[in-house]
């Protein structure tokens, strides 16, 4: 059984990375349809950007969103004053999350869309459909699985994150504490094995279900029964 502070961790977690995948979807399917239904000059810088978080190191990204975002940083003390803080705050984690998870999001969706068959979509503008009702009818719809796909990864990509997290908003506990830095810290303390077995165990059941759930909701929307 999980103590109090480790339910405390896990529901944490589980706020941080809800919050990520949800607030980080719509801008993903938005890039994901530009880059796959658009050409503009830049758009192999915008996709190289996209996938920066990649190939960067997590503290990098942890550090620039310190720096940025910080309270004295730019963009952290015009955010302060129409009241919404990212520094050390739960927040923040979320930030650093979607930032870390938005390149897997943005790719499933973007070959789901690419995927769509085109023909379909120029019918529906042929009967008289305008492009947003040919995007929410016709696009999204048969993009169903990327989206979800993507919603995953980021879910599952923001539970499992540290060093952009850590690096930004610390560990405090009640603020900041995920299971990934909880970790970290039972690392550091004798006797601290059991507990990281069981945030362990609860992380991987969290991914594991996730799993599960998106390709029930994908198996559903495409009208077949699960094995």
């Amino acid at each position: 059984m999980l103590t109090p502070d480790e339910w405390h961790v896990v529901a944490l977690s589980l706020r941080i990375a809800l919050a990520a995948s949800l607030a980080s979807l719509p801008f993903a399917v938005a890039i994901g349809w530009l880059l796959a239904r658009r050409r503009f000059p830049g758009k192999a810088l915008l996709d190289a950007l996209v996938h920066l978080p990649l190939v960067l190191p997590p503290v990098v990204i942890g550090y620039l969103l310190l720096v940025g975002f910080g309270n004295q940083g730019p963009f952290g003390r015009a955010l302060a004053s129409v009241g919404i803080e990212f520094a050390f705050r739960w927040t923040g984690a979320a930030l650093a999350c979607a930032i870390m998870g938005f390149p897997l999001m943005v790719r499933a969706i973007r070959l789901s869309i690419e995927h769509v068959d085109r023909r379909l979509e120029q019918a529906a503008a042929t009967l008289g459909a305008s492009p947003w009702r040919v995007f929410c009818t016709v696009t999204l719809p048969l993009a169903w699985p990327g989206l979800v796909a993507g919603t995953v990864l980021g879910f599952a990509k923001a539970l499992g994150e540290f060093g952009a997290t850590i690096t930004f908003v610390s560990a405090i506990p009640g603020e900041t504490r995920t299971i990934a830095s909880a970790m970290y810290g039972l690392m550091q303390v004798p006797g601290g094995e059991a507990g990281i077995w069981r945030l362990a165990a609860v992380s991987l059941a969290l991914s594991l279900g996730a799993l599960l759930l998106s390709e029930w909701l994908v198996r559903r929307q495409r009208g077949e029964s699960p094995d």
